[in-house]
Formats: structure tokens, C-alpha cells, sequence
């Protein structure tokens, strides 16, 4: 299977993009040299400020010792998987890295390592931040909500920042190392890629397979409340949070972060004579420094309500958007490209900012959409998820519309150079993920926060507070997966068209006899993923569905306390189900490429790039908008409206708040990969498809 995916990937860093390459090789003239040194010095800060907030976290308050106890438990679990899935994802980067060496070049398998390695220090720091956090931000909540905010929020700015600097770190070393040479760099991308596959799939396996089982059998059959001590799932389900949602969330916007800027830096080398290719480096330094300026104005008022807290995060998000576009300004005058550019940036900022809007709007329990799925609760729980699948597809009306008025806008604005524009409105929309990414990773924290205060018999008005900090989480990991499915859609765009450039397809006809089939192929893949990752989720869920079970009957004083439930039995599970089964749908978006290519020609495989573009972009802001409107349905009822806690109302929430895990945290956030890794694929072998192996006959 490693090989499977080895030898299409070690070609992806020769031929990652066909267009002309001409500047690539010319090395660092007078404007990259200071251009690349303020990039890397940029992220040079960004650390400074990871090691500052580390051991400001680290040195605050982590509560009694029971509360550190179960700490303990979730760190241990946490560091057991994400050391298991790092073994194999170490395996198969050494392998990939060797066949790139031997087949291609040196540089380009040392940039693939560097890009797995950054990936994944990333991931495991935002985890190994968080899983401490969690204790801290339940201690502060004790004290007042907005202490309980700062801390968890401190967590994901370490998980934004790591992000971002690790990400132009090593980017910007690798561009001295190798004079300039774009070509080498591709293989950092593919090192995120490879991570950012497994760890996404693999950890949202993981999390939601332990909160399903948790849920069904704690809070419906036993009637338990959640992140009880006496549910043997609980550990796992506090574990999943942290190695799905953090470490499996940063390697994913790492890829799209990498991605976005390397896409756009390789398009770059035909605009201004070359300056083209430090524009988004410059873009995405300059974003470094607005999101710093915003981690600065998260404050919260004791009672706050969800409203007030969205304010907050809106604030500190609309600040950094703002600095952003006054410092693009002066990064556009220096590079001298136009100050067309600069409309293209702030194109790709008020895009990303209107489907957070928007994400908010059909998530948030203080608006409509959510308060409606929750009031179809009383009816039960198949009248609440025909309501939440509702929801979730009106809720793809403002981004495809969002996304489309960006590209028409972004190859207007570009003149002779749209496809760079396009690339360069997503690292727009992304310059300022230090801060997005920490609104969203900060929802993990306060989940667990939420369970250890749970398990640790705090008062009951700490874990109000902390389930009103987790309901905003929930909102903001929404509006995190739009930022990056419609970042995705951006460069799966420019991808595309340089797939049709490289496969020299001067025009894509309809009538073609297999043009309309590999669309539909295309429109069916994403529908094919997600079933396999859903049923994934289902079958590792069974396993801890009857595990715990069979605890609760088989050993006694469970239900009394006077005896602790097996927790490491659950965790086990979840971590041999998630490894087990990450691996065949990551093996789709390598392979169906290369089928349909070879099969039926390059002129299909644009029409299945199309397709499952296009489909992917539905499916997956419709998965991520319906399962965060189900949680916050529940959480809205677990406020006390409708009967609150334990009423029918609350049970049926519950159901479909466990439809929905899979849904937003496993499958929805794995689509943009998918149709990023399916463009690569395609991009590396168009020229070898030809008019296909079955029309030869």
C-alpha cells in the first residue's frame, strides 16, 4: 500500500505545475532576497511568540488533583495515537523520499521530508498544548468565564501560529537553500499533503467513533450525563477531540496554507517580471502580523452570551483582516505588480470573512436555522435531522455564491494573468489563518474543559460556562471549514487549469463521448469518500457501542462509583479502527485519477475533475453546516429551553448530534484534500494519459 501511493507522488514534485517555469531557475535576484529574508523573519516571530504563549500557558493554574488525574489520562492517549500514526506515516514518507531521490532529484525528496516533518511538528505541538490546556481552562473557568476564554483561547493561537510560521519557515529556508528554485519547493506541499490525508481521515475516525459510542450508550440508554467518569468511552472521547480537532485540523490547513502559497508563488514566475513569485510569500508574512495583533483583542465579559462571545471572535478576526489589506498595500507597492493585486487580496479576505459570516448564521444556536432544528425536537428525532439536512444544504447558498463571484472577480482583476490571481485571492482568504485557526482549535480545548469539569464534580456553574465557551467552539470549527473547502475550491481551480494546459487540451468539449461520464465519475467520488469514512466511524462506534456495554453489565459499581470503568480498552479501540481504516480512502484520491486518465483519456479526467470539484464543494459545506447546527441544537437545549437536560427533546438533540460527528469532523473537512490531492494527481500525469487506453479500441 506505501508503494501504492510512493510512485505517483514521487513524480507530483517534478510536475506539480505545468505552466511556464522560466523564472524559476533564474535564483534569488535583488527583490526575493529582502522579500524571502522579511518572510523568514516573519516566521522567525511567529516562534517567538509560540515559545511566549507555551509557558504562559503552561504556568497558569491546572486545578486539584483529581482534575489532573484525568488530565493525565487524556494526555496519555492523545501522545499513544498520535505516536502510532506518526510511526506509519513515518514509514511511508521514507519511502516516497527514497523513490524521489533516486527518480528525480535530491532536493526535491529533501523538501518532502521537510514538509512532513513541519506538518506534523505542527500538529503534535497544537496537541501537546492543548491536552494541557484543557485542565487549565476548566481551573480558570472556575474563576470567570472570560479567564476560561483566554486560556483556551491562548491554546489554539499556539495552534494558528504553529501553523503559519512552521509553514513559511520552512518554505522560505528551503527557497535560500535551493537560489530560488520553485520547482524543489513543490515537494514541501506533497510532505503536507501526505500528512495532512492520513492525520485528518485517521483522527476524525478516531474522535467521532469514541463520541458516538460515548453518546448512545452514556447519554441515551443509560441516561447518564455527558463526560461522566462512570462511561468507560469517556477518556476516548476527550482524546478524540484532541488528535481529530487539533492535530488532524492543523495538519489539514497546513497543506491548504502551503498549498495555497506555493500554487500561487509557481503561477507568479510569468507576473512582473518574477516578483509574481514573492507576492504571496510577502501576503501570507504580512498576515503573520495582523494575526498576532489580533490573539491581542479576545476579551469577554463575565455572562456573556453567545452573541456577545461571536462579537469577540468577529472582532479580532474583521482587525486582522483589515491590518492585512493596509500592509498588502505596502507589499504591492514594493513588488511593483499592480494595484490590481491588491483588489485581488482583499477579493480573497472578503470572501473567507463572508463564509464565516454565513457559517455562523446556520450554526450558531442564537440564530434561526439552529434554533429550528432544535424545536423540531419535540417531535423527535427524525422530524430534528430531516430539519439539520435541510439546513445544511440551504447553508450552500452564500459560499458557492461567494466563491463564484471571487474567481469571476479575481480573473478580471488578473487581466493576462487570472489563473495567479485566482491562486493569489486563496492565500489571501488564508493570510490571516493564525487567527481563524486559533478561533477554531480553541473549541477542542473547551470541550475537554467542559469534561474534566464534569468528571471532577466542579460546580455546576463552571461547566455552564465552559459549555457556552464549547457552543461558540462549535460554531467557529464551522466557519473554520469554510475557510478552508472554499480556499481548496481556489486552488483545485488553478490546479485544473493548468491540468488542461499541461495536457494540452486547447478547448473541453461536452459532446466527447467520455467528457459527460467522467463528470459524473468526478460528482460521484466525493459521495464514495465520504460513505467510506462514515462507514469507518460506524464500525469502529459498533466496537465501543458494545464495549461499553459490556462494562457497564459485566462489572460492577460502575453506576455506584464504587468502581472505575476500563478506560484504556476504549482508547485502544479507537486508535486500532481509526489506523485500520484511513487507509483504502486515502487510496482513492491516488488512484481513480490514474484509472480514468489511462482508461479514458485526459479530456475525461477533466470532465472528473470538474465533477467532483464542484460536487466535493456541496457536499462538504453541507456536511460541516448540518453536523454543526445538530451539536448546537443540543447545546442550545441543554441551556434549559424545551425541557433542557434529559427531556425527549434533549434525547432526540442527541441523536442527531451523533449523526451529525461524522458528518462535520470526519468526512465534510476530508473533502477539500481529496479535491486538491485528485488535481495533483491529474496535474503530474497529463501528459502521459492521451486519448486513453479504452478509446484505442
Amino acid at each position: 500500500m506505501l508503494l501504492l501511493f510512493a510512485l505517483p507522488l514521487c513524480y507530483m514534485s517534478a510536475g506539480m505545475y505545468a505552466l511556464p517555469l522560466r523564472h524559476m531557475s533564474a535564483g534569488i535576484d535583488t527583490l526575493g532576497t529582502p522579500a524571502i529574508t522579511f518572510a523568514l523573519v516573519i516566521a522567525v516571530l511567529g516562534l517567538i511568540y509560540l515559545v511566549f504563549q507555551a509557558r504562559r500557558v503552561l504556568a497558569m493554574d491546572n486545578g486539584n488533583q483529581v482534575m489532573q488525574e484525568i488530565a493525565a489520562a487524556i494526555q496519555e492517549g492523545a501522545a499513544a495515537f498520535l505516536n502510532r500514526e506518526y510511526t506509519f506515516l513515518g514509514g511511508f514518507v521514507v519511502v516516497v523520499a527514497v523513490i524521489i531521490a533516486v527518480f528525480l532529484a535530491w532536493q526535491t525528496a529533501l523538501s518532502f521530508i521537510l514538509g512532513a516533518i513541519a506538518s506534523s511538528a505542527a500538529g503534535y505541538l497544537g496537541m501537546f498544548i492543548a491536552v494541557r490546556a484543557n485542565v487549565r481552562t476548566a481551573a480558570a473557568a472556575s474563576k470567570s468565564l472570560d479567564d476560561g476564554l483566554r486560556v483556551a483561547f491562548s491554546s489554539g493561537s499556539i495552534m494558528g501560529m504553529a501553523v503559519v510560521s512552521f509553514s513559511l519557515l520552512g518554505m522560505t529556508l528551503l527557497y535560500f537553500l535551493f537560489n530560488g528554485n520553485i520547482l524543489y519547493i513543490t515537494g514541501f506541499g506533497f510532505g503536507a499533503s501526505s500528512i495532512a490525508l492520513f492525520a485528518r481521515v485517521g483522527g476524525g475516525i478516531y474522535t467521532k467513533a469514541a463520541d458516538v459510542g460515548a453518546d448512545l450508550v452514556g447519554k441515551v440508554e443509560q441516561g447518564i450525563p455527558e463526560d461522566d467518569p462512570r462511561n468507560p468511552a469517556v477518556i476516548a472521547d476527550n482524546v478524540g477531540d484532541n488528535v481529530g480537532d487539533v492535530a488532524g485540523m492543523g495538519a489539514d490547513l497546513f497543506e491548504s496554507y502551503s498549498g495555497s502559497i506555493i500554487a500561487a508563488a509557481t503561477l507568479g514566475a510569468v507576473v512582473a517580471d518574477g516578483a509574481g513569485i514573492v507576492l504571496p510569500f510577502l501576503v501570507a508574512g504580512v498576515g503573520v502580523i495582523a494575526a498576532l495583533i489580533g490573539t491581542f483583542l479576545v476579551r469577554a465579559q463575565e455572562g456573556a452570551s453567545q452573541e456577545d462571545l461571536l462579537g469577540v471572535l468577529r472582532r479580532a478576526i474583521y482587525s486582522a483582516s483589515v491590518i492585512v489589506l493596509i500592509l498588502a498595500a505596502g507589499v504591492v507597492v514594493y513588488t511593483g505588480v499592480g494595484w490590481n493585486f491588491l483588489a485581488v487580496i482583499l477579493v480573497g479576505l472578503v470572501a473567507g470573512n463572508g463564509i464565516g459570516w454565513f457559517t455562523e448564521y446556520f450554526t450558531s444556536y442564537t440564530e434561526k436555522p439552529t434554533q429550528g432544528i432544535a424545536q423540531k425536537a419535540e417531535t423527535g428525532s427524525a422530524t430534528l435531522i430531516i430539519e439539520g439536512l435541510a439546513v445544511g444544504m440551504n447553508s450552500t447558498l452564500p459560499p458557492v455564491l461567494i466563491v463564484a463571484a471571487a474567481i469571476m472577480l479575481a480573473l478580471w482583476l488578473g487581466g493576462d494573468n487570472g489563473l495567479f490571481a485566482v491562486a493569489l485571492a486563496g492565500v489571501g482568504m488564508l493570510s490571516t489563518l493564525g487567527i481563524t485557526l486559533a478561533t477554531d482549535a480553541y473549541g477542542p480545548v473547551a470541550d475537554n474543559a467542559g469534561g474534566i469539569a464534569e468528571m471532577s464534580d466542579l460546580p455546576d456553574e463552571v461547566r455552564d460556562r465552559t459549555d457556552a465557551l464549547d457552543s461558540l467552539g462549535n460554531t467557529t470549527a464551522a466557519t473554520g471549514k469554510g475557510f478552508a473547502i472554499g480556499s481548496a475550491v481556489l486552488t483545485a481551480l488553478a490546479l485544473m487549469a493548468a491540468y488542461v494546459q499541461a495536457a494540452n487540451l486547447d478547448t473541453l468539449n461536452l459532446l466527447d463521448s467520455t467528457m459527460i461520464p467522467g463528470m459524473l465519475v468526478g460528482a460521484m467520488l466525493p459521495y464514495l469518500f465520504a460513505a467510506l469514512t462514515m462507514t469507518a466511524v460506524g464500525k469502529a462506534a459498533y466496537e465501543i457501542v458494545l464495549e461499553v456495554r459490556r462494562q457497564f453489565a459485566e462489572i460492577p459499581g460502575i453506576m455506584e462509583r464504587t468502581t472505575k470503568p476500563d478506560y484504556k480498552t476504549c482508547v485502544d479501540i479507537s486508535t486500532r479502527s481509526a489506523l485500520r481504516e484511513m487507509v483504502i480512502p486515502g487510496a482513492l484520491a491516488v488512484v481513480v485519477p490514474l484509472l480514468i486518465g489511462f482508461l479514458l483519456g485526459a479530456q475525461a479526467l477533466a470532465g472528473m475533475l470538474i465533477g467532483a470539484i464542484a460536487s466535493g464543494f456541496m457536499l462538504a459545506v453541507m456536511m460541516a453546516n448540518s453536523g454543526g447546527a445538530w451539536d448546537n441544537a443540543k447545546k442550545w437545549i441543554e441551556t434549559g429551553v424545551m425541557g433542557g437536560k434529559g427531556s425527549e427533546a434533549h434525547k432526540a438533540a442527541v441523536v442527531g448530534d451523533t449523526v451529525g460527528d461524522p458528518f462535520k469532523d470526519t468526512s465534510g473537512p476530508s473533502l477539500n484534500i481529496l479535491i486538491k490531492l485528485m488535481s495533483i494527481v491529474s496535474l503530474v500525469f497529463a501528459s502521459a494519459f492521451g486519448e486513453g487506453w479504452l478509446n484505442l479500441f
